[in-house]
């Protein structure tokens, strides 16, 4: 794997560090929970938690130990297969869908495995001086896993709304606020912007994704966006007036996937005794109308926008609007694990809380060219039948945000913690 175009953006000594944290913070996310608990798939786009406890650990045998350590032996030469997720360049993968049957290795395995390349990489950064390149794909590998933290609190909580039981991944206070603010509107001139890593308000220093290059122009009508994500009472209102029955307000694939999956509201909204609920990671709450919604796909903002009598922004105008403000809000760190009301004024919640769904397909900026080999394969590829969500979430870590960062997935996904702001046109 040649990783040539990917440009280290910290010191070994600070990678070093970030990596002690990061793998810490992984381990951390499944204390408390049962081997069966990290055990089970709920659903083919999820995964076991031991599976991602192994994927991640794969990513620095495979790609920095492989290739930068001397005399490296692996750790189980069958785990190259087991817990390749989709690298064709490194070899064979195992179904993604039948994640869920590997009971062996065990939790324990895993962990032994992490600590044995831990060991390794740790020694690594700490007595050789690591070209360039090496650097570049730990910290890779380090924003990787930020991701797969994220998805390890998404997947457990989807496997823990399957079970009856309704049980809390973490147990503690679920606070609410009062109210929301109310929603005004913040207005951005039209004209040629910069947009991308490098582009407004942003620079070009820190770690980026392939996918956010290279920096280019586009232009951007007069628009205006909602100070704020819309919130559950208000999407409450768009139920309750037929929305799901009222087809002249759906793309016709969100139509069809609405009326054969049955969505009758966001994901995990439940009645128990004519009184709605929320499923979150502490068990079952009731709704708030005051939070931001989250758990909906793509279509179903759409339709709510429509509804709402406005659209969804595209990604370079949320990305402008975010231009300069700082990333701030409720993330991973904050131990909500749910959105919350914002105590901002004037754009509130850009970042943090729910992804906010836009109207962009993910596709390559003009002049992007993914890596030379396996490394490659890790955003390119699936620049097809997908959409971009911006800003980040209350699983997401606030070290692993930026205002280029692209995170995408297809129309109908539902089970990460996505949600909506507004546009209107101004011209």
């Amino acid at each position: 794997m040649r990783a040539e175009s990917l440009p280290v953006t910290s010191s070994q000594a600070s990678i070093a560090r970030h990596y002690a944290r990061v793998r810490a913070q992984t381990l951390r996310l499944v204390e408390g929970l049962s081997a069966e608990d990290c055990a089970l798939q709920s659903m083919p786009d999820a995964s076991p938690l031991k599976w991602h406890l192994a994927h991640t650990t794969w990513f620095f045998e495979t790609f920095v130990l492989e290739r930068y350590a001397p005399d490296h032996t692996p750790f189980q030469p069958a785990f190259r297969y087991l817990y390749n997720s989709y690298y064709n360049a490194i070899g064979e993968q195992y179904p993604r869908a039948q994640r869920g049957l590997l009971s062996r290795p065990t939790v324990n395995e895993i962990r032994d495995y992490r600590d044995a390349v831990d060991a390794q990489v740790g020694d690594l950064l700490a007595t050789q001086t690591l070209t360039d390149e090496a650097l570049a794909i730990v910290e890779l590998g380090l924003h990787h896993e930020q991701q797969h933290q994220e998805l390890m609190l998404t997947d457990v909580k989807h496997l823990l709304s399957m079970n009856p039981l309704s049980p809390a991944y973490r147990d503690g206070g679920f606070d609410t606020r009062e109210s929301a603010l109310p929603m005004g509107w913040s207005a951005f001139d039209g004209g040629v912007v910069r947009v991308g890593h490098g582009g407004v308000g942003h620079g070009g220093a820190g770690f980026a994704f392939d996918n956010e290059w290279p920096s280019h122009q586009q232009h951007l009508v007069a628009f205006e966006l909602a100070d704020r994500a819309v919130s559950n009472g208000e999407y409450l209102e768009f139920v309750e007036d037929g929305g799901y029955r009222q087809p002249a307000l759906w793309l016709s694939d969100g139509w069809a996937a609405m009326r054969s999956q049955g969505w009758e509201g966001p994901a995990y909204w439940r009645s128990r005794d004519g009184v709605r609920v929320e499923f979150t990671l502490q068990g079952e709450q009731p709704l708030d109308p005051a939070r931001p919604v989250t758990h909906v796909s793509q279509f179903e903002a759409d339709a709510y926008a429509r509804w709402a009598q406005a659209r969804l922004p595209t990604e370079f105008e949320w990305e402008i609007a975010a231009a300069g403000a700082p990333v701030q809000g409720n993330f991973v760190e904050s131990g909500a694990l749910h959105p919350r009301v914002s105590a901002c004024d004037g754009l509130a919640g850009l970042y943090g809380d729910v992804w906010e769904w836009t109207q962009s397909a993910y596709a390559p900026y003009p002049g992007y060219r993914a890596a030379a080999g396996a490394v490659g394969e890790y955003n390119g590829k699936f620049m097809s039948n997908q959409y971009v969500l911006r800003g980040g979430s209350c699983a997401t870590p606030q070290s692993h945000i930026r205002a280029t960062y692209r995170n995408f997935f297809p129309s109908g996904a539902r089970w990460q913690f996505s949600g909506i702001r507004l546009a209107r046109d101004l011209s």
